[in-house]
């Protein structure tokens, strides 16, 4: 065995972790393929729909790589 499969994970807390909403505003047609597949990874799909993602900083990293289209509902 390695070392990486001797942690044990189930101590280990997400719960610390805070949630974000986060909400489409435009529509993302008519912009880069990029920002289509960033509002998919994100699972939103309708204008207006709001989705709940753990507020890491990759989930942040992907609003802010469209704040045209995204916000961060508080």
């Amino acid at each position: 065995m390695d070392e990486a499969s001797k942690i044990d994970t189930s101590k280990i807390s997400t719960s610390k972790i805070g949630t974000i909403r986060i909400k489409l505003v435009r529509s993302p047609i008519c912009t880069p393929e990029h920002h289509k597949r960033v509002v998919k990874g994100l699972g939103l799909r309708k204008l207006n729909q709001i989705v709940v993602r753990p507020d890491t900083a990759v989930f942040r990293g992907m609003v802010k790589m469209c704040p045209h289209l995204l916000v961060v509902v508080e």
